[in-house]
């Protein structure tokens, strides 16, 4: 961040410049939290300090600049600051009150003290002079205007935009594997790898199901025990879940953390039909818990190869909100709400109360047999998101904001939710379904939609919401 001043009022304003300083040291300890770094080149007030504080920030290797506006400055001063940065800026023009006291203004007596003092609160006259300059350079910036304090609708904005500029950061460093291959004839989750890498800063990396099979060759018997003992103080185990498979889903789950490890993955999307190898067919029947586990400790994990979900699913957990991976399957029209789930992982930590494990006999539409989690999304505000692909390759994020209400699940061994929409099942099933996502999506606990569309802006691509 940087705040702006121009320096031929300093000789001529007794005291106006500290005044100044003083509010954007006030604005950079609003700034500070944990997981972000503020580097504050203080008040700019010529063109040398602005290319000084120009070459610094490209130096920092900043994600976003917070341009803070004290009083008139003249946008020379500002131009050389952002433009070596070619990040996304953000134009705070915050009055230090809510109004000028005109009576104690002109009672001043002195002119000059009294022009002094119109400066100091002068914060919106040079808005429309950067915001020209900044069209006409092409430089992305967008707006708060408000108050420097008691204004929280002020501060919540601008704590959204530093929470997305942190998720965008985050996103360009993530490490997404892949493992297996696409289900087949599911044309809508097929996407671009290049798009997803220079869309989000995303590094791809590739995996085979094999070197899973490897490592679960590998777990000890200590690190096997280990894992059971979680598994049973994590989960609600269903009394009818063989033995057997719970140790198979143990040995995978071990095996997994040991492949994320090695590999430093902050995401993962997998499928693998397992026919014709039994160890690999063993692997994947086995996977569930382990990646559900995986999901709740903020490295999600999509099933069905579905890439676009888990960068969806990342993005939620980046957020603090969940992620976990569903699909809306029916709709009930006499409580108008719209029933979602998907089977394998789920994220356990927004869970409603103790996530289920239940066996299965059959994986509907894979290969295998085993245990399978079962829960529904935490009752309360959620919002789910879709990373689209349009025609054109583009990519686009889709969301809308709803309540997980609570009510009858099928107990099925997979993640079921009833969802309730302001513009009802009925309308949100139309609008959602007309930007064209694919059929999966990654489900949120809390409203982040105003997020949401903040982390499109910084990206540079289109933040569509259904109302």
């Amino acid at each position: 961040m940087f705040g702006i001043g121009l320096d031929a009022y300093w000789p001529q304003f007794s005291g106006l410049k500290e005044r100044l300083e003083g509010y954007v040291r006030r604005v950079a300890a609003k700034l500070s939290r944990p997981g972000v770094e503020v580097v504050n080149l203080g008040l700019i007030d010529n063109p040398a300090g602005a290319f000084a504080a120009g070459r610094e920030f490209r130096r920092q290797d900043v994600d976003l600049i917070v341009l803070y506006v004290t009083t008139y400055a003249l946008s020379s001063t500002v131009l050389p600051v952002v433009q070596r940065a070619k990040v996304p800026v953000i134009v705070l023009n915050l009055a230090p009150e809510a109004a000028i006291d005109y009576a104690r203004f002109n009672a001043l007596g002195d002119r000059t003290r009294m022009t002094g003092e119109w400066l100091a609160h002068c914060s919106a006259c040079p808005v429309p002079e950067i915001a020209n300059v900044f069209r006409r350079a092409g430089i992305r910036f967008h707006q708060i205007t408000g108050q420097l304090e008691n204004d929280p609708v002020c501060w919540q904005e601008l704590d959204a935009w530093v929470e997305a500029g942190r998720v965008a950061a985050a996103m360009q460093g993530n490490r997404l594997g892949l493992m297996g291959h696409y289900y087949g004839g599911m044309l809508d989750i097929y996407t671009d790898l290049t798009a997803q890498c220079a869309t989000f800063g995303t590094h791809v990396e590739m995996l085979e199901v094999d070197e899973l099979s490897a490592l679960r060759r590998e777990v000890t018997p200590a690190a096997l025990a280990d894992r059971l003992r979680e598994i049973h103080a994590t989960f609600d185990v269903q009394p009818d879940c063989p033995a057997e498979d719970l140790t198979e889903a143990a040995r995978t789950s071990v095996a997994l953390d040991r492949l994320v490890a090695r590999h430093q993955l902050g995401s993962l999307a997998y499928y693998h039909k397992g026919s014709g190898v039994p160890e690999n067919e063993a692997t994947i029947a086995s996977i569930i818990l382990g990646t559900s586990l995986l999901t709740a400790r903020g490295v999600p994990v999509a099933g069905e190869y579905e890439i676009k979900n888990a960068q969806a699913m990342k993005i939620m957990d980046l957020f603090g909100v969940g992620g976990s991976f569903t699909e809306y399957y029916a709709m009930d029209f006499r409580d108008d709400i719209v029933l979602m789930g998907h089977d394998g992982p789920g994220h356990l930590a927004i869970a409603q109360g103790k996530t289920k494990v239940r066996p299965l006999r059959v994986y509907h539409g894979k290969v295998g047999r085993g245990v399978s989690v079962e829960m529904a999304v935490r009752h309360g505000p959620v919002t789910l998101l879709s990373v689209v692909e349009a025609g054109d390759g583009r990519l686009a994020l889709l969301c809308a904001e709803a309540e997980s209400v609570p009510g009858p699940i099928l107990q099925i061994g997979n993640t079921n939710s009833r969802y309730r929409f302001a513009c009802g099942a009925r309308e949100f099933v139309n609008r959602w379904n007309a930007h064209g996502p694919a059929h999966h999506c990654a489900v949120g606990v809390g409203h982040i939609a105003d997020r949401l569309d903040k982390l499109g802006h910084l990206l540079g691509i289109a933040t569509k919401r259904v109302v």
